[in-house]
């Protein structure tokens, strides 16, 4: 049984969004693994952008300057 974890930034992504992010990952372990996809579990976190960070700097304020 597969599992699968993303983790992403909480700015904007939609449901529908998601659901492809979700149907996608399934299809690939499907094709590439050959996985079940009835077994295979795919879980998304957003993570607020003030809680992630890239060269030691808050996405939130990455953002502000950019």
């Amino acid at each position: 049984m597969p599992y699968v974890n993303i983790k992403i930034t909480d700015d904007g992504v939609t449901s529908k969004q998601k659901a492809e992010l979700i149907k996608g990952v399934t299809d690939l372990l499907q094709k590439v693994l050959n996985k079940n996809p009835a077994t295979t579990v795919v879980v998304i976190d957003e993570v607020p952008t003030d809680n992630w960070g890239i060269g030691g700097q808050q996405v939130t304020e990455r953002k502000k300057n950019s």
